[in-house]
């Protein structure tokens, strides 16, 4: 008898995160705001001045989080506490255009900028340029970002 409360309880949990999952996939169907999701950047390029300069990412994993206003992103060493950094803003998305607000950060020359950038999204991909300019920091580089999408996301691309 034991064994079939076990049963129930696993199989409830198991159901109820796989509808919690089908009403996330029709949220974001219902939006047509394919933006919305968990992201890992799989390439970053910066380019400044005259040089180009290519991401290490076998040193470092990067994610992004957007939800339907918001957007986070994490940067940390696999398997230590070193390199860590975050930071956490609002957004503003018109058709390619897409404008981030960092607003929680620890750098304070770069809190409440806005970085405007272009982004384009094919299938499970996000491709993300534009330039981070900000005078007083003496910062002026153009940036290409190239994410995959990550988690029960990757469904949605399946269903349509």
């Amino acid at each position: 008898m034991r064994g079939f409360g076990v049963f129930i309880v696993v199989m409830t949990t198991f159901i109820s995160c796989n509808l919690s999952n089908k009403k996330q996939i029709e949220n974001l169907k219902e939006t047509g705001n394919n933006l919305e999701g968990t992201w890992k950047l799989v390439y970053g390029e910066i380019r400044e001045n005259d040089s180009v300069v290519v991401r290490d990412l076998s040193k470092a994993d990067f994610i992004k989080i957007i939800n339907k206003s918001h957007f986070a992103f994490f940067n940390q060493k696999p398997k230590t506490s070193e390199g860590f950094y975050a930071g956490a803003g609002t957004y503003e998305l018109k058709g390619e255009d897409y404008i981030e607000t960092l607003e929680f950060i620890g750098a304070d020359n770069l809190r409440n900028h806005k970085f405007p950038f272009k982004i384009t999204i094919k299938g499970d991909s996000l491709i993300q340029t534009g330039l981070e300019e900000i005078k007083e920091a003496g910062l002026k580089r153009y940036i290409v970002e190239k994410y995959i999408r990550i988690g029960y996301e990757n469904q949605i691309n399946r269903l349509n």
